[in-house]
């Protein structure tokens, strides 16, 4: 893990605190280019009663409206919780280069806790992966909120 890792990846936990705050499950994402965030997300699912407004979908679509283009290569996408198979699509639609997430996800992550997706053949782009950063953090956000939930 570089300190570039992890400085955004506490970006990206900074995006999961303000879901928290809305009452979205705490998952938090920021879009990088050049060493630089052009975009951020957050699980936007309730508030927008939009099944598909997971934090990296809505990081993914403000990323394209500034880039002016659906194509994001040479893009990192920090997430603090392990992608779902409708996020690794979008991220492989997307031609990310890169994705870098914290907490893997037991119920739902595609990048190998339940399925991996991320070498699909039905895909036909390939992305870097690093997960675990600051996953002892990011978990912890999870489980604070859903205890509170309880």
């Amino acid at each position: 893990m570089s300190d570039a890792d992890a400085g955004f990846m506490q970006a990206a936990l900074g995006e999961a605190g303000k879901a928290a705050a809305a009452g979205e499950v705490p998952v938090g994402a920021v879009l990088v280019v050049e060493g630089e965030i052009i975009a951020t997300g957050q699980n936007r699912s309730i508030r927008d009663s939009d099944p598909s407004a997971h934090a990296e979908i809505v990081a993914l679509r403000a990323a394209g409206q500034v880039q002016g283009n659906y194509r994001l290569t040479g893009a990192t996408l920090y997430v603090t919780l392990e992608p779902c198979p409708m996020c690794i699509g979008a991220l492989a639609q997307a031609r990310v280069a890169r994705l870098v997430f914290g907490a893997y996800d037991s119920k739902a992550g595609a990048v190998g806790s339940v399925i991996d997706l991320s070498d699909s053949q039905a895909f036909n782009h390939r992305f870097e992966i690093l997960g675990g950063i600051l996953a002892g953090d990011c978990g912890a956000l999870l489980q604070e909120f859903f205890e509170a939930r309880r």
